[in-house]
């Protein structure tokens, strides 16, 4: 389906090679979304203040196995900004089930980054409740948010004030040059930063309402928390990965211990010397990494990988 007229165009920037845009209306709201390749659904859901362009870097790769579907949740990137008071995980959930459904996607993967990470472990919650777990095969939690890094619910509850929310509005969009600097410490190593990655960003936030979108979510950053950590006994016999920077600054690696205590049957792989984005700071390892989980349920770091190779030798 060609995008909506009520969309802004999306720029040379923003676009993901290998992928097809497409759009779909869900209860008046129009989402955005890229798609490449064939087979098993994967969905591809971003985190704060991100969109599909995080995953530029994976979509064309994980086509090769996969029918990829990378989102912008409404009120992100290039979808219409919906007009509402509210913004929570747990509606985002029911949302993204809902794409599934109209997309006619009986089951699929879900790869989740950050905020994302958090979407997923309530999307999965959302369908064991409605008996639909079926719908879930695997989740790939990426430094997902939650109950035990602290950094996140300090800064959450500080935007979240009034101050806070003049602030996010008014005066962030103007500060590019702090953004900026925020931004490249979300990287292990600045360096790996691509060309164009912060343009892209800032474009992804460019269409009217994006930080009144941004000043919701974080008014409903505790509750979520809380819907999180309620959440994690639901889903805690699921198949999960989780994946992690060594030196994420924005989602403590410290938060790990407390989180799989939660999660009986998951598995962890760490990126060393990478940040809070490795799909975009270690893209080959992550995509290989992914792939072993996901066509092998056995993910292998890179080091492993060439283990292997070396005794085959």
């Amino acid at each position: 389906m060609p995008p909506s007229p009520k969309l802004a165009p999306v720029p040379q920037v923003a676009k993901i090679r290998g992928a097809e845009e497409r759009s779909i209306i869900l209860d008046g709201v129009t989402w955005r979304y890229w798609f490449a390749g064939s087979g098993p659904p994967l969905l591809l859901i971003h985190g704060f203040m991100g969109y599909s362009f995080s995953w530029r870097f994976n979509m064309e790769s994980l086509a090769k196995d996969f029918s990829v579907y990378a989102m912008d949740l409404p009120g992100c990137g290039f979808s219409e900004r919906p007009n509402c008071t509210e913004c929570t995980l747990t509606g985002d959930a029911a949302r993204v089930l809902q794409f599934m459904e109209r997309l006619g996607i009986e089951n699929a993967d879900i790869v989740g980054s950050s905020r994302g990470g958090g979407l997923s472990i309530l999307l999965a919650a959302l369908a064991a409740r409605t008996n639909q777990l079926h719908r879930i095969r695997r989740l790939v939690l990426v430094s997902p948010i939650n109950p035990w890094s602290s950094h996140g619910k300090v800064l959450a509850r500080l935007l979240a004030t009034t101050l806070g929310g003049i602030y996010v509005v008014h005066v962030q969009p103007r500060l590019k040059i702090i953004a900026k600097r925020y931004f490249k410490a979300l990287y292990g190593d600045p360096a790996r930063v691509s060309p164009g990655t912060f343009e892209g960003y800032t474009a992804g936030t460019e269409p009217p309402g994006s930080f009144e979108h941004l000043s919701r979510i974080l008014r409903s950053w505790h509750d979520d928390l809380e819907a999180i950590h309620q959440a994690l006994g639901e889903i805690s016999g699921m198949p999960i990965l989780l994946l992690w920077g060594s030196r994420d600054r924005a989602v403590y690696p410290s938060s790990i211990h407390q989180l799989q205590r939660q999660l009986k049957n998951s598995a962890l792989v760490m990126f060393p010397g990478a940040g809070h984005l490795p799909y975009e700071e270690v893209p080959e390892e992550f995509n290989r990494v992914l792939c072993d989980f996901l066509l092998h349920d056995a993910p292998r770091t890179a080091f492993e990988i060439a283990a292997d190779r070396a005794i085959s030798r």
